[in-house]
């Protein structure tokens, strides 16, 4: 069947303008990208320093604040140790005024609260008149004041889980101590001011515990403690952290799901630290407004660019509409024509097959010569047998009769062999593989050649291993495989004065036959298996053994080899898988 033939239209060639609108789109989405990452670097990095100024700017306002607040309240204790309205109601046991004058001390001073104890360590003024009467004769900051002749100061966590802070102070009248004055420093409206603002900011101790922060879970945590005490953080903020961190440098912490700069800075009051968290917010916004800028600029670029790119495509798309109509009429041509070869492609499929088994049906006729020529020496010897085994038994002699009975046995036991050999060699092979003794399946072959092999006079050497050769496959095919090869082997030795056909089989990787004759040689390897290449007479074959045997070991997986030998003589050799415990299992 001659292939249709293919009609072919002109499509419109691209215009070199086209390309170079192309490579000019290419070249402003380049030059956007990188615009785009460079100012969205600069600016973050400027932006980010920025913010980072700003912070420690406001925390060192923050810690100079706090400072300056203790050091007020530092002094209060000294002056109030020495008023002689306190000294003479501790002396005289009168406190009728002293709460009143307390009150007058707090509002000009600024403390949460004032207290006068006496020395047993009971309230006896306060301005807090709930406080009045309490005994805190086992608190830190009284058995601290009773102990030094200075102010002391004195930080204890509240049943709020707040920090209180005192300044505490000694009076003594004549040698001897007669109260202690307490003022209570109010940092907690620190924490108040704080808390108006996005940062997280935080004091600790020399000991690192948090003692005024904007957060009040932190409170009497370690600032690492306090980190890990976040809320679960959901996939939709993961994904909010994963879209803002790649626009910013690493941040230091993660508050609430959010990257955050850290600031610290060192109070000069017994070991304090002030810490602030900042966000990234402010950055983000500035940047992003930017940007946004940029993007719409480039996207002005682009649209018009793709305005002109549609309007080439809206010309070439009629080009092609017009093409369609061609096309898919030659492409229901080609699936026809596909479907044919296909139909062709099944019957070759069958005929070669078929070509097959009349290959070996045309080498058992002509091993059926050799093969009559073989019973008749049998039939002949067993008609001698026959003739003497009558004369013994008519001479009585029935013991020796007996034996030609056996000898007679023996020939039709080697007629059946011979004849069992061609009928198994006659059928067709199966698709399924099993496992296959090439010792076994080379001794087989070897059996249906053996009478054309002794009517050519023909040496038979074999190289055979001790260990049994196994490969998967199907035996009969093997055995045709053998056969074709031994025929050629026997037709390159005719006239030969010494023929001599070498068999080696060896195990390896590989289980490799290898068939040697000493014969003249191939002179063309090339076409050596392509069906109908041969260098016989005609009527002597029509060279199809070499092209089947060639694709029967294609199909068991393995390959069949030809080569000239060193001296003289032709050799093939089968490469087979060899089959190993481990892969029989798996099968």
């Amino acid at each position: 069947m001659e292939p249709l033939p293919l009609e072919t239209t002109d499509s419109p060639k691209p215009h070199p303008r086209n390309w170079r609108l192309r490579v000019g789109l290419a070249v402003v989405i380049a030059i956007a990208a990188v615009t785009i990452w460079v100012t969205n670097s600069f600016l973050t990095d400027r932006f980010t320093q920025n913010t980072r100024n700003r912070a420690e700017l406001r925390l060192a306002l923050y810690s100079g604040n706090l400072q300056s607040e203790l050091r007020r309240n530092a002094i209060v204790p000294q002056l109030l140790a020495k008023d002689p309205a306190l000294i003479s109601a501790l002396t005289s046991g009168d406190f009728s005024l002293s709460t009143a004058r307390l009150i007058s001390f707090v509002e000009e001073i600024g403390a949460a609260s004032l207290m006068l104890l006496d020395s047993d360590g009971r309230t006896v003024a306060a301005t807090d008149r709930t406080k009045i009467g309490a005994n805190y004769r086992g608190n830190e900051f009284f058995i601290s004041a009773l102990r030094s002749n200075l102010t002391v100061f004195s930080s204890e966590r509240s049943e709020s889980n707040a920090h209180k802070f005192t300044y505490a102070r000694r009076l003594d009248f004549q040698g001897q101590v007669i109260g202690v004055i307490a003022v209570e420093a109010d940092l907690q409206k620190f924490e108040r001011a704080w808390a108006g603002i996005s940062d997280v900011v935080f004091v600790t101790d020399s000991q690192g515990t948090i003692i005024l922060t904007t957060e009040p879970r932190w409170r009497g945590l370690s600032e690492e403690a306090a980190l890990m005490r976040q809320p679960a953080q959901g996939a939709i903020e993961r994904a909010i952290q994963a879209t803002s961190d790649w626009t910013q440098v690493p941040a230091d912490a993660y508050i609430r799901g959010e990257g955050v700069m850290r600031e610290d800075a060192r109070i000069p009051f017994r070991g304090w630290r002030m810490t602030s968290f900042t966000g990234y917010n402010s950055v983000r916004e500035k940047v992003n407004a930017v940007l946004a800028l940029e993007i719409m600029v480039f996207a002005v670029l682009l649209a018009l660019a793709f305005y002109a790119l549609n309007r080439k495509s809206l010309l070439r798309m009629a080009l092609f509409q017009r093409e369609s109509a061609d096309l898919r009429a030659l492409n229901l041509r080609l699936q026809s024509e596909i479907a044919e070869r296909e139909r062709m492609q099944e019957s070759l499929a069958v005929a070669e097959q078929s070509l097959a088994q009349e290959s070996k049906l045309a080498a058992l006729g002509e091993m059926s010569a050799a093969v009559s020529h073989e019973l008749n020496q049998p039939l002949a010897a067993m008609k001698t047998y026959l003739a003497g085994a009558r004369l013994l038994l008519r001479r009585n002699r029935p013991e020796e009769a007996l034996s030609s009975f056996q000898r007679i046995d023996d020939l039709i036991e080697r007629m059946g062999s011979i004849t069992k050999q061609l009928k198994s060699y006659a059928r067709k092979g199966g698709d399924v593989f099993n496992p296959v003794e090439m010792t076994d399946a080379l001794n087989s072959a070897l059996s249906m050649m053996e009478p054309q092999l002794r009517q050519g006079h023909v040496r038979i050497g074999r190289i055979l291993p001790d260990v049994p050769v196994r490969v998967m496959g199907d035996r009969v095919r093997i055995e045709q495989v053998i056969i074709n090869l031994l025929r050629n082997a026997l037709d390159a030795t005719k006239g030969e004065p010494d023929p001599e056909i070498e068999i080696l089989l060896a195990a390896g990787e590989t289980a490799t036959l290898t068939v040697r004759d000493n014969g003249p040689g191939i002179e063309n390897l090339d076409d050596l298996f392509e069906p109908f290449f041969t260098t016989k007479q005609p009527g002597d074959g029509v060279g199809l053994g070499l092209a089947i045997s060639s694709g029967i070991v294609s199909d068991l997986g393995g390959r069949l080899t030809a080569r000239n030998g060193t001296i003289r003589g032709a050799v093939f050799e089968v490469q087979l898988p060899i089959l190993t415990e481990e892969i029989e299992a798996a099968e």
